[in-house]
């Protein structure tokens, strides 16, 4: 399929898929976040560290989380990197179960993309 894009504008698909897995993740939708994913999905532990793989560990490892912390993030600007990859600058807060900011402000994240699903998320300082 040929679009319009202009240079650096992600493929509209992408685009919509990763809206969504980030509307799943603020209303605690683990499934609906995790139907953008591959099963075997890299996915960043930026809260305890490393990495988890799978839906299974990135289920439990936002089951963890989400006991501790209220994080919400916002997708702010979107773009296409030369290598294909889908750079995302994010409006994240993170607060305690109490309403207490922990965290505030921009991040990066970056999609690595297979058969349509994202394959892979790596956290970038926000450009």
């Amino acid at each position: 399929m040929t679009t319009d894009r202009r240079p650096g504008e992600p493929i509209p698909e992408q685009a919509q898929l990763i809206k969504g897995a980030y509307a799943a993740f603020n209303r605690r939708d683990i499934d609906g976040a995790l139907a953008a994913m591959t099963a075997d999905v890299e996915w960043p532990n930026g809260w305890e560290g490393g990495v988890v793989s799978g839906h299974d560990e990135v289920r439990s490892y936002w089951t963890r989380q989400w006991a501790e912390l209220d994080p919400t993030v916002v997708p702010a600007t979107m773009r296409e990197l030369e290598d294909g990859r889908v750079a995302v600058t994010v409006d994240q807060h993170v607060r305690q179960p109490d309403g207490t900011v922990v965290a505030a402000g921009e991040v990066g994240h970056v999609y690595t993309f297979r058969d349509g699903l994202v394959a892979r998320m790596e956290i970038v300082e926000a450009p």
